[in-house]
């Protein structure tokens, strides 16, 4: 978000002998920045995360706020029961994360940011990680309803580079006050310390990777001048997923996986 001076020259038609002193043009000054906040409590039939299953149905809580070009949020996944939880992952799991964006133009911008995973049960001694930290950046293209997002990621606890490209499409639907979004994304990944042999003593190092890629759509309904409910599927499929002990041959990542998920959520915007 960007704020810009606006100008504004006023004229009247007088003779010359009563024709005012010009004066010069008064400028408005620039709109402060001022918060915003949404809060996004959401159901998902299976949680997914770049073509790997980390979950069955869970709850995925996010509240989230921008100011000016600042944005800063904390997202969360929780199993709905124990049968729906994956021994290692979200139980829960909560990640803050920001993000600026610099805009180039109207159609361009480019955005740095950053994700901090945390497992707060992650069992050290299975080779699980309780927190990593992901810088990204990535730039974002619009053309009339269409947006493209090459996006670069790199955690550097887990020592993985991750290159994914994103595209939104909205339909409008003006007779029913509402539209139809369309994404897709694909991705590939390739990490060097996926297993925290700090944990696991005399373990060697494991790298993983794999491609991922996803299609789905969704719709907004107004429920009222700050709220709306969000209903969407999406089909995520993990493809050509490794891992592979140091100096062992490489093993099928069985989290990657091709999922259907439905998704609810209500968001509330103030």
């Amino acid at each position: 978000m960007t704020a810009g001076t606006v100008s504004i020259h006023a004229q009247s038609v007088a003779s010359p002998e009563q024709a005012p002193a010009a004066t010069p043009p008064a400028s408005t000054a620039p709109t402060p920045p001022s918060w915003a906040w949404t809060i996004e409590p959401t159901y998902v039939s299976t949680y997914m995360f770049r073509g790997q299953r980390l979950g069955g149905q869970s709850f995925e809580p996010s509240l989230a706020a921008t100011y000016g070009n600042w944005a800063f949020g904390v997202w969360a996944n929780d199993p709905v029961n124990n049968k729906n939880k994956v021994p290692g992952q979200s139980d829960p799991e909560i990640d803050p994360q920001g993000s600026y964006t610099f805009n180039v133009n109207n159609s361009l911008s480019i955005q740095p940011g950053f994700t901090w995973y945390t497992y707060c049960r992650a069992p050290l001694n299975q080779g699980f990680y309780r927190m990593t930290f992901e810088p990204n950046i990535a730039v974002n293209y619009t053309f009339q309803d269409l947006t493209l997002t090459p996006k670069f990621y790199y955690d550097m606890v887990l020592h993985t580079a991750t290159y994914e490209m994103n595209g939104t499409y909205a339909v409008p639907l003006k007779s029913l006050g509402t539209e139809f979004d369309l994404a897709v994304a694909a991705g590939t990944y390739y990490g060097s310390d996926v297993v925290n042999t700090a944990g696991v003593p005399n373990t060697p190092r494991t790298a993983a990777w794999g491609d991922y890629w996803s299609a789905g759509a969704s719709m907004p309904f107004k429920l009222g001048n700050s709220v709306k409910l969000v209903a969407g599927w999406t089909y995520t499929e993990g493809t050509d997923a490794y891992l592979q002990v140091r100096n062992r041959p490489r093993t099928l990542n069985t989290e990657a996986v091709g999922r259907g998920v439905a998704s609810a959520s209500v968001v509330f915007s103030f």
